[in-house]
């Protein structure tokens, strides 16, 4: 087992399967040094999208519901991370993350949302899971999930 994973382990995290893309796009991209991730939405570990993170922030997701829902993003970007370069210990920093918040035009907290993903980077990765970051309020997400989370990462 990585030593990413062994945190992983520790925080009591199993990565689940990667999600597959719902539509024409692929879930991962290398370019040189590289790893580009496909938004990840927010289903838990059993692959399914819980009644609690769907909908929208400052309506029927509480905010709880959507810490947990951003935090389960950023372990789908591990799952995907895995997939993609088979060893996460190939991975040296978690260089960005875009986060999509579903929210009411008047929920203004969407980087404390966002946190629930951004937390668990540096949990799992340290200093080199300190990022870059943009987090945007949107109308609606796809499978009406209350959050989606994209990733970009250095790997060696």
């Amino acid at each position: 087992m990585s030593a990413i994973e062994s945190r992983l382990a520790a925080l009591g995290i199993t990565l689940p399967q990667p999600v597959a893309p719902v539509a024409n796009y692929v879930p991962y991209r290398t370019s040189s040094n590289l790893l580009i991730l496909a938004g990840q939405v927010c289903v838990g570990p059993d692959g399914k999208l819980a009644d609690r993170h769907k909908g929208k922030l400052g309506g029927a997701v509480s905010m709880e519901a959507g810490l947990e829902a951003a935090r389960f993003c950023a372990i789908n970007l591990f799952a995907q991370a895995k997939a993609a370069l088979g060893d996460l210990d190939r991975i040296t920093a978690c260089l960005r993350l875009g986060g999509f918040i579903a929210a009411t035009p008047e929920f203004t907290a969407l980087p404390q949302v966002m946190n629930g993903a951004s937390n668990l980077m540096v949990e799992v990765l340290g200093e080199a899971g300190k990022h870059a970051r943009s987090t945007v309020g949107v109308p609606v997400l796809p499978l009406d999930c209350a959050v989606e989370v994209e990733g970009m990462f250095e790997f060696r």
